[in-house]
């Protein structure tokens, strides 16, 4: 082979190999391009789906109105009462919680003073309505008409019974107690209420 032909030759081998280096490079370009679309798009695809799947538990997160149980559904004591056997006393009023219901009087007849005040209700917690409550709801053994609801000087309004204020025990540990009735103290004496709104001692 002579020199012109060799160098004919060499050409057209440097061409080959630039236009197959320059071919190679742009089909890994095409090929990088490529992933980085299809990573795009993973990316994109899967942001979506995680944002629908917050949304779905955002949604999921609240009850609908009346369905379950939450602490915010449970009742206030205040908000209910209902009758209840309480050892050697028979039925007694009780609140929502299923707590002996005291009532302080100092001759029977009028409610003595027991607030926040004179530090009573520290011992005998008052059991005012639920803000917006039109009143109290009667349970079994309750008689309806005798619930009543009274408005105090600290804005507070509370349910009545027969026109008997109502207050919780704090020697009481739960329901089925009435370690209450018959103390003597913030000038009257601590009865029980019948479901016919006679005090008890």
């Amino acid at each position: 082979m002579n020199e012109s032909a060799s160098a004919t030759v060499s050409e057209d081998d440097t061409a080959f190999h630039r236009d197959t280096t320059e071919e190679a490079v742009t089909v890994a370009l095409r090929a990088h391009r490529t992933r980085q679309r299809a990573r795009r798009q993973g990316a994109f695809s899967l942001a979506l789906a995680g944002g629908t799947v917050l949304a779905a538990c955002g949604s999921g997160g609240s009850s609908p109105s009346g369905s379950g149980h939450t602490a915010g559904a449970v009742s206030k004591p205040g908000s209910a009462f209902h009758t209840a056997p309480v050892a050697g006393r028979g039925g007694v009023v009780v609140d929502a919680r299923g707590r002996t219901v005291y009532v302080l009087s100092p001759d029977r007849h009028t409610n003595g003073t027991c607030s926040d005040a004179n530090g009573c209700t520290a011992l005998w917690p008052d059991l005012p309505l639920p803000d917006g409550s039109p009143g109290a709801t009667a349970g079994a053994g309750i008689q309806a008409s005798l619930l009543g609801s009274k408005k105090l000087s600290d804005g507070e309004t509370y349910p009545t019974y027969n026109g008997w204020l109502m207050y919780e025990y704090a020697g009481d540990s739960g329901p089925g107690q009435a370690g209450g009735a018959g103390i003597q103290s913030f000038g009257g004496t601590w009865y029980t209420l019948s479901p016919a709104g006679t005090l008890m001692p």
